[in-house]
């Protein structure tokens, strides 16, 4: 009786076997012609052949109008859609960029990718889609089609972009003193942080972080930063040729006001010059901080 089970288990097992490989093998002509309906339902659409465009889709397939939400089912239904979208969209071409195309059984198949809808004068907008493809009769067809816009990313890097070489990490030291900066983009880039360490004699003395960000009321690059004693400071940046002015309005542990005018002079993407001058704490006038080299850290190995 085992010696049976066995037998019947190794049958199974090379059954499935087979049917794996006989369903890859499928797989790749499948995988062709559904390629080549989705280049054909793009060449009908573009050529505005209504009755072309309906005979991609199954016999019973249902589709959802984009431009009224109206739900039809059937070709012949399908058909009086696509009339009625190509009639008001005159001009327009749709560009589509497959992003994949995955066999959930021998019958089924699921394309997703970006529909691109380009107008006579150039301007396109954009949604991403999925597609069902069921196989009729060796044939694949559409059956069902859902769409959804392309998330909007909401950005201010075009702002900050002439700050971009300053991401990566920087060192400003001599024989008594290090400063350490790294500096970020945030999500979306629409921040830089640089997050800072002073040591002095192998002891850290300061630590802080300085966020960078676009005012977009005052049309203005503008940055905070946080300091580990409890201070913190406001900074407008305006850039004249190669240097950045940073004006600065700050709030000392203590209490006390300060000002100064940091100035960062790029030199090239592995250093800049660093200096602050007008600086006072309470109305008092302090001396200027000399003009530093900063270069770029070695990168990590």
């Amino acid at each position: 009786m085992m010696k049976n089970s066995i037998g019947i288990l190794v049958a199974c097992a090379a059954i499935v076997c087979v049917c794996k490989t006989t369903f890859a093998a499928d797989q790749v002509a499948d995988q062709a012609a559904v390629e080549k309906a989705i280049q054909s339902y793009t060449v009908a659409f573009n050529a505005g052949d209504a009755k072309s465009l309906a005979a991609h889709w199954s016999p019973d397939a249902i589709y959802i109008n984009p431009l009224t939400g109206n739900q039809v089912e059937g070709r012949v239904a399908i058909a009086k859609e696509f009339e009625l979208n190509l009639s008001q969209m005159k001009g327009v071409k749709l560009v589509v960029n497959v992003e994949s195309i995955r066999f959930i059984s021998p019958g089924v198949a699921v394309e997703n990718g970006i529909a691109k809808m380009v107008s006579a004068d150039g301007k396109a907008e954009e949604s991403i889609y999925t597609a069902i493809h069921v196989k009729r009769d060796g044939k694949w067809l559409l059956d069902r089609v859902t769409e959804e816009d392309v998330p909007v990313i909401l950005s201010h890097y075009e702002q900050l972009k002439e700050l971009e070489w300053m991401i990566g990490s920087w060192v400003d030291a001599d024989d008594e003193s290090r400063i350490e900066t790294t500096c970020q983009w945030t999500r979306n880039k629409n921040f830089i942080t640089r997050s800072f360490t002073a040591s002095v004699q192998d002891r850290i003395d300061l630590t802080g972080m300085q966020v960078i960000g676009w005012d977009e009321s005052a049309k203005q690059i503008r940055s905070w930063v946080f300091d580990s004693d409890g201070g913190f400071a406001e900074g407008r940046w305006v850039k004249k040729g190669n240097r950045w002015y940073v004006t600065v309005t700050g709030t000392l542990h203590d209490g006390g006001k300060a000002t100064s005018v940091n100035v960062i002079s790029y030199v090239d993407d592995n250093q800049f010059k660093w200096q602050s001058v007008s600086r006072t704490i309470d109305g008092e006038l302090l001396p200027n901080i000399d003009e530093v080299i900063v270069v770029r850290a070695p990168s990590a190995k």
